[in-house]
């Protein structure tokens, strides 16, 4: 990737609805460029997909937390495992396997801190090989 290649993606990560066009106008370059460069990091895979991003808010998904999770090894469990239970579980929207003394990290959304809490207590302490878990609230997200 050069440096028209990084501005084109900036411009899409921005707003991945803009136009060719409308690219190639704020850059400067010609829209043929710009549409054979998209092209081509989607066919390297630079590009992998393009995604609407709700406003959870309207979605009654305003509150968001991470989770530190701890794996507890179990005979014939490993931690890929236990993130992939994880990772199908409501209300949860990313999952990482992470270095340090937690193994996980995870991005939950909820109604409420009372839904985020439910989601804890009730099932995420639940999965097998879960064995510690630490909450942490978003206050508020200045870039997501």
């Amino acid at each position: 990737m050069d440096e028209k290649d990084s501005a084109i993606l900036e411009q899409l990560i921005e707003d991945a609805r803009r136009t060719t066009k409308a690219v190639a106008k704020e850059l400067e370059i010609p829209r043929a460029t710009v549409h054979d460069r998209i092209a081509r990091m989607e066919q390297r895979g630079v590009i992998r997909r393009y995604t609407a991003v709700p406003d959870y808010s309207q979605l009654d998904l305003g509150v968001t937390a991470f989770i530190l999770a701890q794996f507890g090894p179990h005979e014939g469990l490993s931690q890929r495992d236990t993130a992939e239970e994880i990772a199908h579980l409501p209300g949860v929207f990313e999952v990482h396997l992470i270095s340090g003394e937690y193994d996980m990290l995870l991005k939950v959304r909820g109604h409420s801190m009372e839904d985020i809490g439910r989601l804890v207590v009730d099932r995420l302490r639940d999965v097998r090989g879960v064995s510690r878990t630490l909450t942490c609230a978003v206050f508020t997200t200045v870039r997501e």
